[in-house]
């Protein structure tokens, strides 16, 4: 992927409540479990997103691995889990409003809810400084 601008838009909504995967992931943790999704950046580099297959309920995931797939109208891409857990939670609306991913990456375009089985992987996630610098790259 190209690199990023300071002052590009595909930096948008990088705030330091979130933690980065290098394969452009984020995770916003609140105790034992975390949101999943995908940045800004992943979002526009995929395309509009038209089908998401999510991960079942009490799925168990590992950090690193794919978790579920996202279709653009480029590509089918592999989403990467930033944390390892249990899936406790999917955005079922999704199914009905794929765009919510282009759209609100950050917000309604959560894919996953997840039960933490190590939260110390957040330490090996990046900040949002740390994941601007490596889109600049």
């Amino acid at each position: 992927m190209p690199a990023a601008r300071v002052d590009d838009p595909l930096l948008r909504g990088l705030t330091d409540d979130l933690r980065y995967h290098e394969e452009h992931d984020w995770a916003r943790i609140e105790g034992d479990q975390a949101t999943f999704g995908i940045t800004w950046y992943a979002q526009d580099s995929l395309g509009e997103v038209v089908f998401y297959d999510p991960p079942e309920v009490g799925t168990t995931i590992q950090k690193d691995s794919p978790y579920a797939e996202v279709e653009s109208v480029k590509a089918v891409s592999d989403v990467i889990a930033p944390m390892s857990g249990e899936i406790v939670a999917v955005n079922d609306a999704l199914a009905d409003a794929p765009e919510q991913v282009n759209e609100d990456p950050y917000g309604g375009g959560w894919l996953v809810k997840v039960r933490l089985t190590a939260p110390e992987e957040a330490e090996a996630l990046l900040g949002a400084e740390e994941y601007r610098k490596l889109l600049e790259r």
